[in-house]
């Protein structure tokens, strides 16, 4: 199986997102079709804020197991604090992750 680019598996997660909120399908379904786009990902948004996630962390979750989660995560977060040039157990505090 070939590997999803991020934009791929945004959209998937966002359609996983979408069967999880019959309530937002219901209240969009008059709309656009780019506006329902644009209020599902404002709610998804919103969901991983309240999850206490990122909008990222939120799609690895709705497109992997727990345990891909978890490991994605980690690399990912690892790829950012070395991007920032922030040392590991530094970025760790600055991002409440536990590892």
């Amino acid at each position: 199986m070939t590997e999803l680019t991020q934009e791929q598996r945004h959209e998937q997660a966002l359609e996983k997102y979408i069967l999880d909120v019959p309530d937002l399908k219901e209240e969009i379904k008059d709309l656009s079709p780019d506006d329902q786009k644009d209020q599902i990902q404002w709610a998804f948004e919103d969901e991983a804020e309240a999850q206490g996630l990122q909008p990222w962390e939120l799609t690895l979750k709705y497109t992997s197991t727990p345990e891909e989660f978890e490991a994605q995560r980690l690399v990912l977060h690892k790829e950012a604090a070395e991007v920032l040039g922030v040392e590991w157990d530094e970025y760790c505090e600055m991002n409440n992750l536990v590892v």
